[in-house]
């Protein structure tokens, strides 16, 4: 796909390789090979005289047999096959899937951050342990909060460490409480980390503006509440404008205010958590900052907390002596670790890399670009498809493709397969529950106006052209799939071995 804007050009490349790519086991042929050893002088073993007969196998191994220049040609069409982050625009709403500048990646390079073994001493790694703690301070200046641990390894993790923390504050105050209020818009993930965490959810309602019911709230609230989880701005992409008065009425009754940090991007530089009242923020590291995300991971989810809840963080936290040297050590109450050695160490420098070279009021512009990109869009589609919270959104807004289900039979899952013929990835479908063939739409910050013009001309030729809707995608080397059938009956293998040798040995 090529179109844009006035003034440049767009370009979002459709997906390589339509033609199916044989696996390296259907590329096999026998005697070939992709690798030599050297010649070491030394005396050769053989297996029988290292490993016990009961132990070797009586047949060979079924492993393929592939030159180095057919492996190579294998390898590269397959990467060619995906769709990324650095191939075009990809507006995944909620998940923030934006471009990761390759500074980032070269900082994190460096042969003195990427060779250092994790357990060294803090003697021989004075300038991690720096680096560690100078990040640990910016991100609880970004959040508001008075202290941070850097070890959760993703954003789902960081919100299973703070209800721990949340537990183990509660437990010292003599409480035992069992309850943790979430929003009927709130991330998958919030549920799931309340029930791990040891806590039943209770749900509240969203308002006919899309924000929490607050009087819905105040009804659930009593001294049985351990706490709430917003994420602010919510999944719609709207900012909960009472947030003041739903941190005082929780706080009224005992509990603490947990902050989903999946959109903390929406504000960076402009307003905090802590000084909207929260107690507790986690950071998806790769959202916000410069963190390869999903599958491209490992991530990051640091979790910053209010002064009265730092005593149970995890540790070790790199703290500075009097000297100026640099040492570990664990809060009085911490609640332990939460993740091997201190953290995934390289996704850390990444972001650290971004905020050094962002700056604050770098920081404030990413957030400020989020914010009307995302309005763009909103606007530039009003006309084309439903949005059930047509308000200003913060970096992202949720569409509904209900009126065109209805009318042309085209549902939403049908509009994020035709996205991919376009050259597009498809934005994130039927999320959250409370709107209607909901499309949840992040154009990030980092996309251009040439770009969200071929977006929007993308989307709105789509609806104009429902035909074949159903068949989409036809142009990708994986066509329509049936998603319920890939969910139940996963075959993610494909079996290498001959019939004649498939039983074990």
């Amino acid at each position: 796909m090529i179109g844009g804007a006035p003034g440049g050009r767009a370009l979002s490349a459709p997906i390589m390789g339509r033609a199916d790519e044989p696996t390296v086991f259907e590329l096999s042929s026998p005697g070939r090979s992709a690798w030599s050893f050297r010649t070491t002088g030394v005396p050769e073993w053989t297996a029988e005289e290292l490993v016990p007969a009961a132990h070797l196998r009586t047949k060979p191994l079924a492993l393929p047999e592939v030159s180095e220049r057919d492996l190579v040609g294998h390898v590269t069409r397959l990467s060619a096959r995906q769709y990324s982050v650095d191939l075009g625009a990809y507006p995944l709403g909620s998940c923030t899937m934006k471009y990761n500048p390759k500074l980032c990646d070269d900082a994190a390079g460096l042969a003195g951050l990427a060779g250092a073994h994790p357990s060294a001493p803090a003697a021989l790694t004075q300038g991690w342990l720096e680096l560690l703690a100078d990040l640990a301070a910016r991100l609880c200046a970004v959040t508001g909060m008075h202290a941070a641990t850097l070890q959760p390894p993703a954003g789902a993790a960081g919100e299973l460490t703070g209800l721990l923390l949340m537990r183990a504050w509660h437990r010292d105050q003599g409480s035992r409480r069992t309850k943790v209020i979430i929003p009927d818009s709130a991330h998958g993930t919030n549920p799931a980390s309340v029930t791990l965490g040891g806590y039943r959810t209770v749900t509240v309602p969203s308002d006919t503006r899309g924000c929490v019911d607050v009087a819905a709230l105040r009804e659930r609230l009593d001294d049985d509440v351990a706490g709430i989880m917003l994420t602010n701005p919510n999944t719609l992409g709207l900012f909960e404008e009472d947030i003041a008065e739903i941190a005082a009425a929780v706080h009224d009754v005992g509990g603490l205010l947990y902050y989903d940090g999946a959109n903390l991007n929406a504000i960076l530089g402009v307003t905090r958590p802590g000084d909207m009242g929260f107690d507790i923020v986690h950071m998806n590291l790769h959202k916000t900052f410069a963190v390869p995300h999903g599958g491209g991971g490992p991530g990051a989810g640091p979790v910053a907390v209010s002064e009265r809840l730092a005593p149970y963080l995890p540790g070790p936290l790199p703290v500075a002596r009097d000297d100026g040297t640099w040492e570990w050590s664990t809060p009085s109450r911490s609640i332990g670790r939460v993740h091997s050695w201190h953290g995934n160490a390289l996704a850390l420098a990444r972001a650290y890399s971004y905020i050094l070279a962002n700056g604050g009021d770098g920081l404030r512009k990413v957030a400020e670009a989020a914010v009307l990109n995302a309005n763009w869009l909103r606007h530039r589609l009003r006309a084309t498809y439903d949005i059930p919270y047509d308000r200003p959104s913060m970096h992202e807004f949720v569409a509904s493709a209900a009126t065109l289900k209805h009318t042309a039979g085209v549902k939403a899952l049908d509009v994020a397969k035709r996205l991919l013929d376009e050259g597009f990835h498809a934005p994130t479908v039927y999320f959250p529950l409370i709107v209607e063939e909901a499309l949840m739409i992040e154009p990030t910050e980092t996309e251009s106006p040439q770009t969200m013009e071929a977006l929007a001309q993308a989307l709105e030729r789509i609806a104009a052209s429902p035909e074949g809707a159903a068949a989409a995608p036809r142009s990708t080397p994986v066509g329509r799939v049936d998603e319920a059938l890939a969910a139940r009956r996963l075959i993610p293998t494909w079996d290498a071995r001959p019939s004649e040798s498939a039983a074990p040995e």
